[in-house]
């Protein structure tokens, strides 16, 4: 007589395993990011720039500008939709409501993402197109560009730091997440909400740094253990 076992948590493995795919991409493109940022880009950050020192930085450096984009946006935003799928799969049953509201902070995060990589993008090319027989006009399409990404991207840190919040919040005392991996997330989303704070958007390098770690060590978590671990209330004594 053959026995067949069901296996409640079966359809979690693919899923688990995609989520951590995504998780150690993310963690990689926050790496590059800040590489990028900090060496061949530091120019571009100058907040003391004009218009045309923007500009003309841009035209010179289109093609590098162009892969940082497409990287910290667009792959990130790609990356993080299967792990917000995982993390939410893997706590629904335990938090349902903190899972939820945490899944829609991720799925938004990723659409501004998605926005804030694509205008960036195209305004990029645009203005180094249009620079070559109107720079006036190229300044101020730049300066356009620039304020509406910086309004999109702003919300980068809330958005995000919500999420990770959430997660580790609805993780917390549930045995599906390790508790060091929920402290890890909850003083990063606290440095990403306290950006908001005017004069206190330094810290946000916090929340970069504490994000490469949060989702590095949530990849290997789902890889080494793509089935949720068994609530406490489940767990034999």
């Amino acid at each position: 007589m053959t026995t067949t076992v069901h296996d409640p948590q079966g359809g979690q493995l693919g899923s688990s395993r995609a989520g951590a795919i995504g998780a150690l991409v993310a963690a990689a493109t926050f790496v590059f990011g800040i590489a990028l940022f900090v060496t061949s880009l530091s120019d571009y950050a100058d907040t003391d720039a004009t218009a045309a020192e923007s500009v003309e930085f841009l035209v010179g450096h289109q093609s590098t500008l162009f892969v940082w984009y497409l990287v910290i946006f667009l792959v990130f935003g790609v990356a993080i939709i299967p792990l917000a799928r995982a993390l939410h799969q893997r706590l629904a049953d335990v938090s349902p409501q903190l899972a939820d509201i945490g899944a829609i902070f991720a799925y938004i995060w990723a659409g501004l993402m998605f926005a804030t990589g694509m205008i960036s993008n195209i305004g990029i090319t645009d203005v180094a197109d249009l620079d070559e027989t109107d720079p006036a006009a190229a300044e101020a399409l730049w300066s356009s560009i620039d304020t509406v990404t910086n309004g999109l991207g702003g919300g980068n840190e809330l958005v995000g730091g919500m999420w990770i919040l959430l997660v580790s919040l609805a993780a917390w005392g549930t045995k599906r997440l390790p508790t060091g991996l929920n402290v890890l997330g909850i003083i990063t989303a606290a440095a990403g909400l306290i950006t908001l704070i005017p004069g206190l958007s330094d810290v946000g390098l916090i929340f970069g740094l504490g994000s490469i770690a949060w989702f590095a060590w949530t990849g290997i978590v789902l890889l080494r253990h793509p089935r949720a671990i068994a609530p406490v209330a489940e767990v034999a004594p």
